[in-house]
């Protein structure tokens, strides 16, 4: 069973989890998980200090760092899976750059609708099967990783999360802060925190909230280097539903571009591609979405909209 998820915009320049925790009554302490900043986890002084001291850290980056000391076979299995996932996103992107740039050049083509539209939804529908496809393969990976290493039964990963499970028993509710989405998915995942959550509240914001979805997806269309497409990294944690967090959307993607932003909506539909700026706020009651002031998402002509109007 799981509680109310709240998914936030950046935190670090305008931090509104406080209000929010304060808005759904939560008493008692916030567990809280920075595993995404790796060596820098316990710098988290700014966000307890706004969560009013409440705030307990269950430094799940440097748990998996005494798992790794203490038990190498596991690492040196982690990092051959590492190697693999890394493999088979290279040749997605390969594929992908190829499938996403047939579907913009029809999206753009001019001639009669009734000859294009149906090629456009049949491009559209080819990146659908790649994505899926690629899904399935790291899928298919990690299963077999975890059916060979049974990582729970491992004696220093028990003892972490016998602990982590300890804390979260004494809190009203859990905090995911942001940074590395991959390192930040795999110690909460390998940690099981959400297997000791039950139906405490959760909040989350930048790839935090990324992790917290049905399914990760990377995306800038800008970036320093690369094609700036967005890219589906692996299932999520799964604690919600039915959106594609986009934190930093304004800063990330090109929304005043008609042609990305439907093509991003219609590739992921019927998931509502939802704007993550600073100061919006989602939130998940296990059944539906509820959003806040300023909550927009992705449509499918290219606009953009009001998430509860849409």
């Amino acid at each position: 069973m799981t509680g109310t998820v709240v998914l936030l915009g950046p935190q670090r320049l305008e931090p509104t989890v406080r209000d929010a925790v304060a808005e759904l009554g939560v008493e008692g302490r916030l567990a809280l998980v920075t595993a995404g900043w790796e060596e820098r986890e316990d710098d988290d002084g700014e966000l307890v200090e706004h969560l009013e001291g409440r705030a307990v850290n269950l430094n799940a980056w440097s748990r998996m760092e005494d798992v790794f000391r203490r038990d190498p076979e596991l690492l040196a299995g982690m990092r051959a899976r590492h190697d693999r996932l890394r493999e088979l996103q290279e040749v997605y992107r390969e594929r992908l750059a190829c499938t996403l740039e047939a579907a913009r050049k029809l999206l753009t083509r001019a001639g009669d609708p009734a000859l294009l539209d149906p090629e456009r939804e049949a491009a559209i529908e080819d990146v659908r099967r790649l994505d899926a496809h690629h899904l399935e393969r790291v899928h298919a990976l990690y299963a077999g990783f975890d059916e060979e290493w049974r990582v729970g039964e491992r004696e220093a990963v028990a003892q972490h999360r016998a602990e982590v499970r300890a804390l979260l028993d004494d809190c009203g509710g859990l905090c995911v802060a942001g940074g590395h989405v991959a390192v930040l998915r795999n110690r909460m995942r390998a940690l099981d925190i959400l297997g000791g959550v039950g139906d405490r509240p959760v909040f989350a914001w930048s790839a935090g909230a990324m992790v917290l979805s049905q399914r990760i997806v990377l995306f800038h269309d800008s970036p320093p280097q690369g094609a700036g497409n967005a890219e589906v990294l692996e299932a999520g944690l799964g604690l919600c539903a039915g959106v594609v967090p986009l934190p930093h959307a304004s800063r990330r993607l090109r929304l005043d571009d008609p042609t990305r932003v439907g093509l991003f909506a219609r590739r992921f539909a019927p998931d509502a591609c939802v704007a993550l700026d600073a100061r919006v706020r989602v939130t998940w009651d296990g059944a539906r979405w509820t959003p806040g002031e300023a909550a927009r998402r992705l449509m499918p002509d290219g606009a953009l909209a009001d998430l509860e109007a849409a």
